[in-house]
């Protein structure tokens, strides 16, 4: 397992989105939805393992849920979390993240995961992700992963692949547009 290999898990979310199930007090990442004895939270931290050292996946959550992590990876060292002490979004929580980890290992590549992401082909997954670290530690550039639609949907983004600069499955991106309108 390669020692410059970090993780990151956003579970910062509040429980707003899949109420009632999901309360602030106990948010969807931190709930078993599929009766599998496992919270989406578990499962991201799970696929990061299967990539990276365990010391070096971090968490960026909301800092009440520090005892709720504790409970959920048994062993997790206290400073693999990353309390939040008001939720920022997105940037913010890979900018204090990649802070910490370069801060510590200047050679990091990182890969960063969201904690409520159903992934039904873990295989597949996990070779995307090892493709990406791969790329990732020879090259400069940042990288983000997508999945091919089968829908418009507006409550997603979209990335567009320039074809022409293309390096096996990675590709730069063209434009990325975020919730757009049906239509577009």
């Amino acid at each position: 397992m390669n020692k410059n290999y970090y993780g990151v898990i956003m579970a910062g979310g509040v429980g707003s989105r899949f109420w009632p199930l999901s309360r602030k007090k106990l948010p969807k990442q931190f709930i078993d939805i599929f009766g599998n004895k496992k919270s989406l939270f578990q499962e991201a931290f799970q696929r990061l393992s299967n990539l990276c050292p365990e010391e070096n996946i971090y968490i960026v959550t909301n800092e009440q849920y520090r005892e709720i992590i504790h409970k959920e990876i048994p062993g997790i060292n206290d400073e693999q979390i990353l309390g939040e002490p008001h939720p920022r979004n997105t940037a913010p929580c890979i900018g204090y993240a990649c802070y910490k980890i370069t801060s510590k290992n200047p050679d990091a590549v990182i890969g960063i995961l969201p904690s409520d992401h159903l992934i039904l082909d873990e295989d597949i997954f996990t070779d995307t992700l090892k493709e990406a670290y791969k790329f990732a530690e020879e090259q400069p550039y940042l990288l983000t992963l997508g999945i091919q639609p089968t829908r418009p949907d507006t409550g997603y983004g979209y990335i567009q692949m320039d074809e022409k600069h293309k390096i096996g499955n990675i590709a730069k991106v063209k434009s990325f547009t975020e919730k757009p309108n049906k239509e577009i």
